[in-house]
C-alpha cells in the first residue's frame, strides 16, 4: 500500500498499521533550507522554492506525510494584512489589522484566489502532485476563522468583541470561514490530498470554551459541509475541555500538542468518531531542545496510546536539528519492530 493510500485510510477513518509519521504544522527548518538550497523568505513567495524545501521534508527527513506553505499568514495577506516577511529563522507575521476601526466592512472579494501568496500556494501543490518521483501525501495549511478575525482586526480587539459584541465577532468569524472553504477548496482542486487550518486563537487558554462553541464551532460546521476533501483541524494548546465539540465538527483528523492533559481520551473519543489524531510530540521542549533519544522516548509514548500519525505537536522551530525529525521515523520503525519481536516470541512460546 502506498503512502497516499495509507493516509486516505487514516482519514476515512480506518486503523493503518503501522502509523504515518510526517507533520500537518508548519516544518521550514534551517537544515533543511541549506540542504535542498531553497531557504525561506524567498521560498514563502516562489512556487518551485516552496516544492523544493517542501520535498525535502520526504527526501531527506523521511517524512511520509508533508505541508506547505511555511507560515500561517497566507489568507490574511490576500485580506490587505500587510506582512513582515521575516527571515530565514523568523516566521513571517501580520503587521497591520485593516479592519481594526471598521470590522463592519469586511467583506471577502471575488478575486481573492488571485491576491497575495495564494496563487503561489496553489502552483507549488500542483508542482508536488505532479511530482511522479514524490508520491508522497500533502497536506496544504490555512489559518483558521479565529486566526484570521484576529489579523484583521487586531487580537485585543476581536477578543473584546467576543465578550462585548458577540453577534459582531459571529459575524467577521462567518466572513472569515467563506474565505477559508474558498481557499480550501482551490488547494484541495490543486491537488493537495488534505486541508489542514490552524486555529491558535480557538484554544481554550485564549477564547475560552464557551466563546469557542458559540461563535466559532457553527462556523467549523459549515466548514466542512462545504469543502470537498479531507481536513484536519489543529488548535494549539490544553484542548481537552472542547474535544468533544471538535469532534462534532466534522473533521477527518484532529492534529494535537503536548499540552492536551489526557492523550488516551482524546484519542478514544476521536477514534469512537471515526476521527484520527496527529502528534504530539514536543516542539518547544524535545524537537527543538533535546536528542535523538528523546525523541525515541516521547514517540513511544504516543505510539502506546494508538496515535495514528506520529507528528511534531505543533509548528516546528527553524532551528529545529535535522536529526531529533529524522529520529521519528526511527522511532516508529524501532517501535513496530520491537512489537514484531515480541509477539513472534509469544507466538513460538505457545
Amino acid at each position: 500500500m502506498n503512502l497516499s493510500k495509507k493516509f486516505q485510510d487514516i482519514l476515512d477513518g480506518k486503523k493503518v498499521d503501522p502509523p504515518l509519521v510526517g507533520t500537518v504544522t508548519t516544518a521550514g527548518i534551517l537544515d533543511l533550507m541549506d540542504i535542498s538550497g531553497s531557504s525561506r523568505p524567498e521560498a514563502d513567495n516562489d512556487p518551485e522554492k516552496m516544492a523544493k524545501l517542501a520535498s525535502s521534508l520526504h527526501t531527506v527527513a523521511k517524512f511520509e506525510v508533508i505541508r506547505i506553505p511555511f507560515d500561517v499568514t497566507v489568507i490574511g495577506e490576500a485580506l490587505g494584512c500587510q506582512i513582515d516577511p521575516g527571515t530565514k529563522a523568523r516566521t513571517p507575521s501580520v503587521i497591520t489589522h485593516p479592519f481594526e476601526a471598521n470590522p463592519e466592512e469586511l467583506e471577502i472579494p471575488t478575486d481573492l484566489l488571485e491576491r497575495g501568496r495564494i496563487p503561489v500556494v496553489m502552483e507549488a501543490i500542483s508542482l508536488l502532485s505532479n511530482d511522479q518521483g514524490l508520491q508522497v501525501p500533502l497536506v496544504a495549511g490555512i489559518e483558521g476563522p479565529a486566526d484570521l478575525a484576529s489579523y484583521l482586526c487586531g487580537i485585543r480587539y476581536f477578543l473584546k468583541m467576543t465578550v462585548k459584541k458577540p453577534e459582531i465577532a459571529k459575524d467577521i468569524i462567518e466572513k472569515c470561514i467563506d474565505a477559508c472553504i474558498i481557499c480550501a477548496n482551490s488547494y484541495l482542486h490543486s491537488g493537495a490530498d488534505a486541508v489542514v487550518m490552524a486555529d491558535a486563537l480557538s484554544s481554550p487558554e485564549m477564547m475560552g470554551p464557551d466563546a469557542f462553541r458559540k461563535i466559532v464551532k457553527p462556523s467549523l460546521i459549515r466548514f466542512n459541509e462545504n469543502i470537498r476533501g479531507h481536513s484536519i483541524l489543529h488548535i494549539c494548546g490544553e484542548t481537552d475541555s472542547i474535544i468533544l465539540d471538535i469532534l462534532e465538527c466534522g473533521f477527518s483528523a484532529v492534529s494535537i500538542e503536548e499540552n492536551v492533559e489526557d492523550l488516551k481520551y482524546i484519542i478514544d473519543s476521536a477514534h469512537r468518531n471515526n476521527t484520527a489524531v496527529i502528534g504530539k510530540i514536543s516542539t518547544v521542549d524535545t524537537l527543538y531542545r533535546k536528542v535523538p533519544e528523546d525523541v525515541r522516548k516521547e514517540a513511544f509514548r504516543c505510539l502506546d496510546a494508538n496515535i495514528d500519525i506520529l507528528a511534531p505537536g505543533c509548528g516546528l522551530a527553524p532551528e529545529t536539528p535535522l536529526k531529533n525529525i529524522q529520529s521519528m521515523v526511527e522511532a516508529r520503525d524501532e517501535y513496530v519492530e520491537k512489537r514484531f519481536r515480541f509477539k513472534r516470541y509469544n507466538d513460538n512460546k505457545n
